[in-house]
């Protein structure tokens, strides 16, 4: 029988065990569960954390920022829904082709030296943004900004997950997609300080992107490398002070020497695989194959699931659902947004006490519900909308005139008509249908509505209907994002950055974040259009659908990952999918380890056929 270890608490952990009895067995789990409460994380991790997290914070807000901006933007710029789907959709196009990149600058540079690039890109794309004279510059400044996102979201998890103590890895991590959801919050603040401001007030929007990304490159330049990766490049004595200085003591010989044992694994491979592509050889192994598969799953389904439709759209949505102000649209889209934050952060409390998969699973069935309570308004809001009662007189023919005698709903969804009517406290009255252009829908061609300073209590609507169910899709998006937040949010994030081996890392995360964005894209690319030709609430029953078999697919594959270090958690992917280990409670981390009487507490790696190391093999 192989010895027990001390760990760096003083507690004996015992390699394996066979025939104790109950009683013995959870006295012992109850040991293992206490030692990680009574570490004490030093306020070094702590700061490293929220200069990591500046780039989610990033991350979050100029990807929220445009969801206000675009308002005041398609004014000033007389955006087509197609421009506007353009310049949102160009950011997350650039996040994408970064994601891959950052995956290979990650292997050659290290971590810091991306996340510094990246605060770079951050602060070269926010001016751009801000001094835009045209669409084709605004266009160039989101393409730059998309760029900073792609590294970030590559490769900052991966960091933090490097970086934190097993037992606080998951709220650490989770951090991170926490200030994307404050990211976004702030972005819709100040969206709605400066969304008086017709005229220049997007400028700042997207300008005060330059703060936090300045702020974040000068906390990196006295952050550290990651240690994992210093070793991996046979810095170890570097790598072993940092390690010191990130868990507070001089007693990280045990966590060194897994590390360690893992490079020199790791290069023993190196030798066996020769120059075969790491992607290649990822696809090779069937372990490394089951935790990509896990990885892209979560980041797909999150983006199917519609999370970045209802952020970077919350406004129109918003407007859609019959909020006429922009002013208010812009408000209440903040008020969404505090929601989507505050649960981010019941998500961190609750990632290292109940786990990930129960998390991640009961949030995704939370969001199916809201989905489907979001269509249903959007039904009733179709259903019930306010007659056409007058018929203009206006120079030439227009098609829009047929609308006589029928509701808002049926002008509204003519792409070439708007609705144009007199707003009483009590009823919408004296209404017609007027024609416009695709172009530049904020004001019909002819008629009483053709002027950007309407008089005479005329209202003009050309993207929303009066009705007296307006606040069901609002009720929606905020139990979307209660029910969204604190799972399946962070979860595709934070698993992502611990299932991958030290030396498919950086691939596995950069793949998996390509599908993020890539999906991301196709989303958010299509959601306008998916409105006008599958109405509003067939696209968000569709979401509910594409959700609901996501949450299939993931009570079927996906593992728990809470309270094993980075090295043992390679060992879940040893085996299929449907062993008993696959759905065991994460409260009894030997019995979650191995199903058989003779259980595991290290597993080091996987050699190069996805089967345990044989340093853990049995005698």
């Amino acid at each position: 029988m192989a010895p027990g270890r001390t760990g760096q608490n003083g507690h004996a952990r015992p390699s394996k065990l066979s025939g104790d009895s109950d009683d013995e067995k959870m006295d012992l789990n109850l040991k293992l569960d206490n030692i990680h409460p009574r570490a004490k994380t030093p306020a070094f991790i702590y700061v490293l954390t929220f200069f990591s997290a500046l780039g989610g914070f990033l991350f979050g807000y100029d990807t929220g920022v445009i969801s206000g901006a675009m308002i005041l933007l398609r004014n000033s710029f007389s955006l087509s829904s197609v421009w506007q789907e353009l310049v949102v959709s160009v950011t997350i196009a650039a996040a994408a082709v970064f994601a891959l990149v950052g995956g290979f600058l990650n292997d050659r540079l290290g971590r810091r030296p991306v996340i510094m690039g990246a605060s770079l890109l951050f602060t070269l794309g926010s001016i751009m943004m801000a001094v835009a004279k045209d669409k084709f510059a605004l266009l160039a400044g989101r393409v730059v900004v998309g760029a900073g996102i792609g590294l970030t979201s590559t490769t900052i998890p991966m960091y933090l997950a490097e970086c934190s103590p097993s037992y606080a890895r998951g709220s650490l991590v989770s951090t991170n997609i926490a200030m994307v959801a404050f990211g976004q919050f702030m972005a819709n603040v100040v969206d709605g300080i400066f969304g008086v401001d017709a005229k220049d007030g997007w400028r700042y929007m997207l300008g005060l992107g330059a703060v936090p990304s300045t702020a974040q490159f000068l906390g990196f330049l006295f952050m550290p490398e990651s240690p994992r990766w210093l070793v991996s490049i046979g810095r170890e004595e570097k790598a072993r002070r940092i390690l010191q200085s990130m868990r507070g003591a001089l007693d990280i010989e045990e966590e060194y020497d897994n590390i360690k044992q893992t490079c020199v694994e790791l290069e023993r491979e190196k030798l066996n695989r020769g120059k075969t592509p790491v992607i290649v050889q990822m696809l090779q192994l069937p372990a490394i194959r089951r935790s990509l598969m896990v990885g892209c799953s979560l980041q797909i389904i999150q983006q199917v699931a519609g999370i970045n439709t209802v952020m970077y759209y919350s406004a129109t949505i918003i407007r859609m659902s019959g909020v006429k102000s922009d002013e208010a649209a812009i408000w209440l889209s903040a008020v969404t947004a505090a929601v989507n934050f505050l649960f981010t952060l019941v998500g961190l409390y609750l990632v290292e006490r109940i786990g990930r998969r129960p998390l991640t699973l009961g949030s995704l069935m939370g969001a199916i519900v809201s989905l489907a309570w979001l269509a249903v308004g959007f039904h009733l809001s179709a259903l019930n909308t306010p007659p056409i009662d007058t018929i203009e007189k206006i120079a030439g023919d227009s098609h829009c005139s047929r609308y006589r005698c029928v509701s808002c709903n049926d002008c509204r969804k003519d792409l070439d008509c708007g609705y144009c009517y007199v707003d009483l406290p009590t009823v919408v009255t004296n209404s017609s249908c007027l024609p416009t252009s695709y172009d530049n829908p904020w004001v019909s061609t002819v008629g009483r509505c053709n002027s950007s300073a309407l008089t005479g209590g005329v209202t003009w609507a050309y993207d929303y209907c009066p009705t007296p169910y307006s606040w069901m899709p609002m009720v929606g998006l905020v139990l979307y994002l209660i029910s969204f937040a604190p799972g399946m949010g962070p979860m595709p994030w934070t698993i992502n950055s611990e299932i991958y081996p030290l030396w498919a890392r950086s691939t596995g995360n950069s793949v998996s974040t390509f599908m993020n964005w890539a999906f991301n894209l196709a989303v958010s690319m299509s959601f306008i259009t998916l409105t006008e030709t599958l109405t509003r609430y067939g696209t968000f029953w569709l979401y509910a659908c594409l959700a609901f078999a996501g949450a299939i697919l993931l009570a079927l594959i996906l593992p728990e990952t809470k309270g094993r270090t980075l090295e043992e958690v390679e060992g879940l992917f040893a085996r299929s999918w449907f062993t008993r280990s696959w759905f065991a409670s994460s409260a009894d981390p030997i019995q979650a380890l191995n199903p058989q009487t003779i259980q595991y507490v290290h597993i080091r790696g996987l050699n190069r056929d996805g089967r345990e190391s044989e340093l853990d093999s049995p005698e």
